[in-house]
């Protein structure tokens, strides 16, 4: 995750100082880093990979129960102090442009633990990027924006139930585990996060995931309007209606109903 670690400039190194374009903030609190590596339990020998490691504050107490980590490092600064460390094997790339699946396989396993600080610019398109590989992950650990996190768990008919909520939620039980406030890091963002634990559901409904995320942004277009508005008209398009009731707004209806409107629409 972005954090730091020790002494700034320790080992002889300039402080490395927080890129904005990176999107990057350091978590520096030491109460934090115990509760979040609590929270993810890792345990020796287990394939993990981490996103964004930063100044490695999270990395050292993992790799130290691990043995070893692999990590995703776009700052090319930071990759290099990295790899100076002899248990980590470092992945120097924008984690969009990531074949998780090849991660696996480099690491000789047929699941992978994800853990990562995401930087709350690109934190969900990479939410979306790992919803690629589901099927290599054992579990996802994450901090991010509270607010993020509060429309990822949210449940229908709640002002953060949305299209990231029904686009995780058919596919992941997810979990709020750890609220983490602004002081927590260096420098200290804008916003409250939190850590959220995401676990692949291990029997998932088979649907095409474009057409339900077609349908879903669809739905959530104008989500003030009734579904008949926005949801009618693309479904009327496809000559369709699967007995769906579009006298609602796109928020009230559970998961569960989209998914199942996606697979008769196939």
């Amino acid at each position: 995750m972005s954090q730091g670690h020790g002494k700034p400039g320790a080992g002889g190194r300039a402080p490395h100082v927080a890129r904005k374009r990176f999107g990057q903030h350091f978590l520096s609190d030491p109460a934090i880093i115990d509760a979040i590596v609590r929270a993810i339990a890792p345990r020796a020998g287990q394939p993990m990979v981490e996103i964004g490691p930063g100044l490695a504050a999270l990395t050292q107490p993992l790799v130290e129960r691990l043995g070893r980590l692999a990590v995703i490092e776009l700052d090319r600064d930071l990759a290099a102090r990295l790899r100076g460390h002899g248990q980590l094997d470092v992945i120097e790339s924008d984690v969009l442009k990531v074949d998780f699946a090849g991660v696996a396989q480099r690491l000789g396993a047929t699941k992978i633990r994800v853990v990562g600080n995401l930087p709350y610019n690109i934190s969900t398109p990479i939410l979306f990027h790992l919803l690629q590989y589901v099927h290599v992950v054992e579990d996802q650990h994450f901090m991010l924006q509270k607010e993020v996190i509060d429309r990822m768990v949210a449940p229908p008919a709640s002002a953060a139930y949305g299209r990231l909520s029904v686009m995780l939620q058919w596919r992941y039980a997810m979990e709020d585990v750890l609220f983490v406030p602004p002081e927590a890091f260096e420098p200290p963002p804008r916003v409250d996060s939190a850590v959220v634990r995401m676990v692949p559901l291990a029997q998932p409904p088979e649907v095409d995931v474009q057409l339900l995320s077609e349908l879903v942004q669809v739905a959530f277009s104008q989500r003030r309007k009734l579904l008949r508005h926005t949801l009618g008209a693309w479904l009327s398009a496809r000559e369709a209606s699967g007995g769906f009731d579009l006298q609602r707004r796109a928020e009230e209806v559970p998961v569960a109903e989209y998914v199942a409107l996606a697979q008769v629409l196939l």
